[in-house]
C-alpha cells in the first residue's frame, strides 16, 4: 500500500513537471532570465571597475541611480501598456493591432525620450546635490548623470521594442541584443576607466560613455529586429501609418498610467531612501550601494517570472481564457518562490565573498555583507510580490500595484527607514530592515487582490473606456 502510494506520488510528480503549462513557462522566463540576470552581473562588473577608483567613485555612480530611475519612470506608462495591449491583441489574433500598437509605441517614445534626456542633463547637478552628494563626489556624480542622460532617447526606444517583444512572447530577441550591448559595455568600461589599448583614462565619465554608446547599439539591434529581420510577429515597415492614434494610445494610458505613477512614488521614495543613507557618510553610502547592485541578482528572477505573467496572463485574456490565465499565474509564483528561497542561501552563505568583489576596505565590505543577510530575508515576499503583480498587470490592473507600492515605500522605505536611522540611530541596518518590511507590505496587497479574483473584469472595463 505505502509502494503504491509512493508511486502515484512520484508519478503525479512527472506529471507536473511535463506539463505544458511549464513548458510554455519556462520558454518565455528563461530567455527573460538570462537577460535580465546577465544585465545585473554586468551591471555588477560596472560597478566593480568604478569600485576600483575607491568609495567616492561607487558613492558618485550610486547617487545617481535612482534619479535617473525616476526620469524612465514616465516610461512605464507606455512600457507596461504595451505589453498588455500586444498580448491581449496575439492572444486574440489580431496581429495586425499588435503592429499598429508598436508603431505607437516608437512614435510616443522618441518624443518622451528626448525631452526627458534634456530635462536631465540641464538639471543634473540641482539633483545630485539634492541627493546628498559630498565634495568629492558632486562633481564626478554630475557628468557621469549627464552622459548617462544625453543617451535616455536610445534607452527609451529600445525600451519600447523590447515591451512589444514580450507581449509578444518573444523574450529571446531582447535577451540576444541587451546581453550583447551589456558585453559592450563592460568592453567599454574596460578601455575608457583605466584607459587601456591607447584609449583615454575617464575613470567614472569613462563608465557613463560606455553606457550610453552600448545603449545606442541596443538601439540600432532592436531596430534591426522590428524593421529588417522580419524574425518577429512584431515586424513593421517604415513606410507603414506613423500617425497618432489617440484610440490606441488611450488603451495604451488607461493601463500604464497606474504604473507610471506607481513607478513615480517607488523612485521617489527610493530617493528620499537613498539620501537617508547618505547622512550616514561616504563609506556607509558605498557599502549600501554595493548591496543594492548585488540584489539585482535577488531582482532579475522575480521581474523574469513578472515579465511571463505579464505574457502569459494577457494573451489567455486575450483568447477569454480567464481559468487559463489564473492557473498560469500560480504555477509562475510557485516557481518565483522556488528560485527565491536558493537565491536567499547563497546570500547568507557567501555575503561576505560577494560584497569582497567590489571593493578591497575591509569594513565596507563587512557592511555590505551584512545588508545581503538582512536581504535574503526579504527574498519569498519579494518573488510572490513580482510574479503576482506581472499577472495583475498582465490583465490591465495596474491599480492595485500602485496602492501597494505608495504602502510599503512611503510607510516603510521612507518614514520607517528614517525613524530606524535617525531616531532609533541603527544605522544602516535600520535602513534594511524598512526594505524588508516595505517588501511584505506590498507583497500583502498584490496577494490578497489577486485572489479575489477582480483582476479578470479589468480588460472589459479598459475596451470600453477606450
Amino acid at each position: 500500500m505505502k509502494q503504491l502510494g509512493l508511486k502515484k506520488q512520484w508519478e503525479n510528480r512527472l506529471s507536473f513537471r511535463s506539463h505544458p503549462m511549464w513548458q510554455e513557462i519556462t520558454i518565455i522566463t528563461l530567455p527573460a532570465l538570462v537577460e535580465l540576470v546577465m544585465s545585473t552581473l554586468f551591471g555588477m562588473i560596472d560597478m566593480m571597475m568604478v569600485g576600483r577608483l575607491g568609495p567616492a567613485a561607487i558613492a558618485s555612480v550610486g547617487l545617481t541611480n535612482q534619479p535617473f530611475m525616476l526620469l524612465l519612470a514616465v516610461f512605464a506608462a507606455v512600457n507596461i501598456g504595451t505589453t498588455t495591449l500586444v498580448a491581449w491583441n496575439i492572444g486574440s489574433r489580431q496581429i495586425n493591432q499588435a503592429r499598429a500598437v508598436t508603431r505607437q509605441i516608437l512614435v510616443i517614445n522618441t518624443i518622451l525620450g528626448a525631452v526627458m534626456g534634456t530635462l536631465g542633463v540641464l538639471s543634473a547637478r540641482p539633483i545630485v546635490s539634492f541627493m546628498g552628494a559630498q565634495p568629492d563626489t558632486i562633481d564626478l556624480a554630475t557628468a557621469y548623470f549627464q552622459i548617462v542622460a544625453s543617451g535616455l532617447l536610445f534607452q527609451a526606444l529600445t525600451m519600447g521594442i523590447t515591451a512589444s517583444l514580450r507581449g509578444a512572447g518573444e523574450t529571446k530577441i531582447p535577451m540576444l541584443y541587451n546581453v550583447g550591448s551589456n558585453l559592450l559595455n563592460v568592453f567599454g568600461n574596460y578601455v575608457l576607466i583605466y584607459g587601456k589599448l591607447g584609449f583615454p583614462q575617464w575613470g567614472v565619465a569613462g563608465a557613463a560613455v560606455s553606457t550610453t554608446v552600448a545603449r545606442f547599439l541596443a538601439c540600432l539591434a532592436g531596430f534591426y529586429v522590428i524593421y529588417f529581420s522580419h524574425r518577429s510577429k512584431i515586424f513593421i515597415n517604415f513606410k507603414d501609418d506613423y500617425r497618432i492614434d489617440w484610440h490606441t494610445i488611450k488603451k495604451v494610458f488607461s493601463i500604464g498610467l497606474p504604473a507610471a505613477l506607481e513607478q513615480f512614488i517607488l523612485q521617489s521614495g527610493l530617493i528620499l531612501f537613498a539620501k537617508t543613507v547618505s547622512s550616514l557618510g561616504t563609506l556607509s553610502f558605498a557599502a549600501h550601494q554595493i548591496g543594492v547592485n548585488i540584489s539585482g541578482l535577488s531582482f532579475s528572477p522575480s521581474l523574469a517570472f513578472s515579465v511571463a505573467a505579464t505574457t502569459l496572463v494577457g494573451q489567455s485574456l486575450g483568447a477569454n481564457d480567464e481559468q487559463k490565465a489564473e492557473k498560469y499565474a500560480k504555477v509562475v509564483q510557485k516557481m518565483a518562490i522556488t528560485v527565491a528561497g536558493f537565491m536567499g542561501l547563497m546570500f547568507i552563505l557567501f555575503s561576505h565573498a560577494f560584497a569582497s568583489l567590489y571593493t578591497s576596505d575591509l569594513a565596507v565590505a563587512a557592511a555590505a555583507g551584512t545588508i545581503l543577510k538582512i536581504l535574503a530575508l526579504a527574498l519569498p515576499g519579494q518573488s510572490t510580490q513580482h510574479s503576482l503583480a506581472g499577472a495583475l498587470r498582465g490583465a490591465g490592473d495596474t491599480m492595485y500595484p500602485l496602492y501597494a507600492s505608495a504602502l510599503g515605500i512611503w510607510v516603510f522605505r521612507v518614514a520607517a527607514a528614517r525613524i530606524f536611522v535617525t531616531v532609533f540611530h541603527w544605522g544602516l541596518i535600520g535602513a534594511w530592515v524598512a526594505f524588508v518590511l516595505d517588501q511584505y507590505t506590498r507583497t500583502a496587497v498584490i496577494y490578497f487582490r489577486f485572489h479575489s479574483g477582480k483582476w479578470k473584469q479589468v480588460r472589459a472595463r479598459v475596451e470600453k473606456q477606450a
